[in-house]
């Protein structure tokens, strides 16, 4: 109990020291005299309090320096593990490695944190946890922190399962595997720690590419029922989100990769540890390039990749996704050419109220997503984040498993030219599909789905609705 004590008082101490710095390194980069000290805090708004051995730093620099670092762990389990996705099943081997990529963007108001993770759902109280210890030991408030996983169906369990276990309650029989989690926590927080210490002067960059390494998933049979298969000509959405961190000199820090894909590559008969077609991808651009790359999952709720559920690699094709999305990011990123050192980042939240799918039961970890409304409804309070940069670019992000639908119209109608969309991010509240997916049922409808029909448009309206409104409106 000391040691632990010890422990988070170290942290709260790099916290501490890392605030002082960032005042000190701020005071002499911008003023170097007493008289421009006092004209910067009038003029600028520049609050120290030192109140208690606490500093509140709230700088707003018109001339900040945008800086970023970024940080590749490994995350792979050494031991055997229960596996997500499918039925319940063990792993027996490692096929290729796990990582969390970590980013940090600070543009001297507003610092963000991306954490991108090889791993598959888990519940938002997992995400809850880890972003209250953000706060707790480094400041970070939880609006600067989000947490994307890949959606690989070959990573290992991640804390309670939440909502599956109200779909699925049959598969998790099994004792919850809470040292992982903590391993997966402690090394986001080292990790932020890390980057923190590495921040230096970068650029800005956004762009577009295109892959046809997706297919909709939801065949339709002659009497209009859905199955999990292949439909193409089902909707779709096969452009790559494109962001590019450079440092001072043009050399590239990071990718950020935005693309919708099932991370099912490999089926149920599959038993060894991989990130699937995300992760193979990632390690094959990062080789390219030289940096991290953050590939970011998509609307991917009715979009499966173009080989799916094969029982091993080779079946299945798994290095082929080298090609065909690794390679289209990568002439994505040639085709980049416009940086910029001058970055704003300006984050957001809202809560969208939806009904609950008539009957169905809810979580013990999950009380702050429901509530019931005054006619005596059960409501889903689905958490949407946003992230604005600049003028030009907006990120909407939330803990779901989107029909990519809803995110094409959000996009078409956003007044904003890069409008991209973080799935799987901050937790898994279910899949949340379009009205007219209900009229064909299917395992996306029936089965895994919190919501009723109505749910597609009280999102797509709310989110359209910050976009164009709070979001548009801040300068």
């Amino acid at each position: 109990m000391r040691n632990n004590k010890l422990k988070l008082q170290n942290e709260k101490n790099q916290a501490m020291k890392y605030w002082i710095t960032q005042v000190i390194k701020s005071l002499t980069e911008y003023r170097s005299s007493l008289s421009g000290l006092l004209q910067l805090s009038c003029a600028k708004s520049l609050y120290l309090i030192f109140s208690f051995g606490i500093i509140i730093f709230s700088p707003h620099y018109s001339t900040a320096q945008f800086r970023a670092a970024v940080v590749k762990v490994d995350i792979t389990p050494e031991s055997s593990k229960w596996l997500v996705g499918y039925g319940p099943r063990q792993s027996t081997g490692i096929h290729d490695r796990l990582y969390s990529r970590i980013l940090i963007m600070d543009d001297g108001v507003t610092q963000f944190c991306l954490v991108q993770s090889d791993l598959c759902v888990m519940s938002p109280s997992q995400y809850d946890h880890t972003a209250s210890m953000l706060q707790t030991r480094l400041g970070i408030s939880p609006l600067h922190f989000w947490w994307s996983l890949t959606h690989t169906h070959a990573a290992p369990e991640v804390g309670v399962p939440g909502l599956p276990e109200i779909f699925m309650g049959e598969r998790y029989k099994h004792e919850v595997d809470t040292a992982y989690a903590s391993m997966l926590e402690q090394t986001i927080i080292n990790g932020v720690i890390e980057a923190r210490k590495h921040l230096v002067a970068a650029r800005f960059g956004a762009g577009w590419g295109f892959s046809q390494a997706n297919i909709n998933r939801r065949a339709i049979d002659t009497s209009g029922k859905a199955t999990l298969g292949m439909n193409p000509d089902g909707p779709v959405d096969r452009r790559i989100g494109l962001l590019r961190i450079e440092k001072k000199d043009g050399s590239p820090m990071a990718l950020i990769a935005n693309y919708p894909i099932h991370g099912t590559v490999l089926g149920d008969k599959n038993m060894q540890i991989s990130g699937d077609a995300p992760g193979i991808v990632s390690e094959y651009v990062e080789r390219k390039i030289g940096v991290p790359l953050l590939f970011i999952n998509g609307a991917a709720g009715n979009l499966a990749p173009i080989y799916s559920v094969y029982p091993t690699p080779a079946a299945g094709h798994l290095n082929q996704f080298r090609v065909l999305l690794g390679d289209k990011i990568l002439d994505a990123n040639r085709k980049l050419t416009i940086t910029t050192d001058t970055v704003k980042l300006s984050a957001g939240t809202l809560t969208v109220e939806t009904p609950r799918k008539p009957g169905l039961g809810w979580s013990s970890d999950l009380g702050k997503y429901t509530n019931t409304s005054k006619k005596g409804m059960n409501m889903i309070r689905l958490p949407v984040r946003f992230l604005k940069i600049n003028e030009d670019v907006a990120i909407w992000s939330a803990p779901l498993e989107l029909f990519c639908e809803v995110s094409n119209e959000v996009r078409e109608r956003s007044p904003f030219p890069f409008t991209f969309y973080f799935g799987y991010t901050n937790g898994w509240l279910g899949y949340l599909p379009t009205a007219e997916a209900w009229e064909h049922g299917g395992y996306e409808v029936e089965t895994v789905s919190p919501y009723t029909p109505a749910a597609a448009k009280d999102l797509t309206e709310s989110v359209l609705g910050y976009l164009l409104g709070e979001m548009r409106s801040r300068q």
